[in-house]
């Protein structure tokens, strides 16, 4: 389980502190899939890095299964099974797609079970498995090869940035499923996701809505996504977009 108390953040801003993060409480239990939605710039890719070990609270902790994690770092973060997928890939020239899944399992792997991954998530695994992760791989073909390592990693809690951004259509409704899978599949892990889409809200088992940094609401998705499907407009309901 991983649970936050109390948890504030800020950043220097013309001289004076900005608070992105206020104060947030917030459990996620095992065998969940949460979803963290809200306006932009409320503080929900914050809370993500905050969460990875990317950025260091002003106040508060974080708790993972029983452990502070509030001071450790990333890598000691990832030690102990938390995963994370950035919104924007990062790029490794220089470095084959089959030595990243394999780095991101942390044991020996047969390039047969590295193609596995690979077809999950819709990647033809013959024509990418030796490619490099450069300039050559487009935003949807990086960003399935991320999930792909997020998969082999296997981790007890994993946190998505934005999954969606920057992928085509056909790229996104293969990402929802999956998410699905990964749903009926989870048991004993979970899985947070930073998302605006409909779609990705839908197979939420609950959406936690942060604006300007405060924790606004949070319950099932039965509950608390109709509400925010009443207060979107039209258009914004239209491209997916909550806000």
């Amino acid at each position: 389980m991983l649970e936050i108390k109390n948890l504030s953040f800020g950043v220097q801003s013309d001289g004076q502190n900005k608070e992105i993060i206020k104060n947030i409480s917030l459990s996620v239990p095992d065998g969940k899939l949460f979803v963290i939605t809200g306006p932009n710039g409320g503080g929900k890719s914050t809370l993500a890095k905050l969460i990875a070990g990317i950025e260091k609270p002003a106040e508060g902790s974080i708790v993972f299964n029983g452990t502070d994690i509030t001071d450790m770092s990333v890598t000691e973060r990832a030690k102990l099974g938390i995963g994370y997928a950035f919104q924007q890939p990062v790029r490794f020239k220089g470095i084959q797609v089959f030595d990243l899944i394999r780095i991101a399992s942390g044991k020996e792997l047969s390039v047969a079970e590295a193609c596995s991954y690979l077809s999950q998530v819709g990647l033809c695994a013959a024509e990418y498995v030796n490619r490099e992760v450069n300039s050559s791989l487009s935003g949807g073909e990086l960003k399935r090869i991320e999930i792909a390592t997020v998969l082999a990693r296997n981790s007890l809690l994993t946190v998505f940035d934005e999954p969606e951004a920057g992928i085509d259509l056909w790229s996104f409704s293969n990402l929802i499923e999956v998410f699905e899978k990964q749903r009926k599949e989870i048991k004993n892990r979970s899985i947070l996701i930073i998302s605006h889409q409909e779609r990705i809200l839908n197979i939420a088992d609950e959406i936690v809505v942060l604006k300007d940094g405060c924790l606004e609401n949070q319950g099932k998705k039965e509950d608390v996504l109709p509400e925010l499907l009443g207060t979107a407009s039209a258009v914004q309901k239209c491209r997916g977009v909550l806000d």
